[in-house]
């Protein structure tokens, strides 16, 4: 994971961008994976952990309608998650990461490992996908980190992040 971080603060330094991540279901592993990286300060601008969707509303501004309506695992929300934290820092990119990392929680509609990710630029492009992650907790959180970093760095290398 620190060579994936390290690429990422990499490519924002020399974009001259800073990154905010919103974290659901990874609980800030995100920013513990970038902060891990000595000198991140340069590139990482703040995390927001919003695990309740009560933070996702206050910190990010996400709209409870959208939460009723779709949940907090869905590409609406974490589209509203990407938006926000840019809109709640001094950041040029985000991503955004909701999802069910288990053991419990899931349903026949959003199983275990449904994690949906979105990435969004400061006045520029949203895009969101969605991923089911196998196994356990632990690598269901650890794989939702990594897409999460892939995804910034396919955006910064204009690699299309819908493929």
């Amino acid at each position: 994971m620190d060579i994936l971080a390290a690429q990422v603060g990499g490519l924002l330094k020399s974009h001259g961008m800073m990154l905010a991540a919103a974290e659901s279901c990874t609980g800030g592993a995100v920013a513990a994976a970038i902060t891990d990286i000595a000198g991140s300060s340069a590139w990482f601008e703040r995390g927001f952990v919003t695990y309740a969707n009560a933070a996702k509303v206050e910190m990010l501004g996400v709209n409870p309608a959208t939460l009723d309506r779709y949940g907090a695992v869905s590409e609406a929300t974490v589209r509203e998650m990407a938006l926000g934290a840019l809109q709640h820092s001094h950041a040029h990119i985000s991503l955004a990461i909701s999802g069910i990392a288990g053991p419990d929680g899931g349903s026949p509609d959003k199983p275990v490992g449904t994690v949906w990710f979105a990435w969004a630029r400061k006045h520029g492009e949203v895009v969101a996908r969605l991923h089911l992650i196998s196994g356990g907790r632990n690598v269901v959180r650890a794989q939702s980190v990594r897409v999460a970093l892939q995804g910034v760095a396919d955006m910064l290398n204009q690699r299309t992040l819908l493929a």
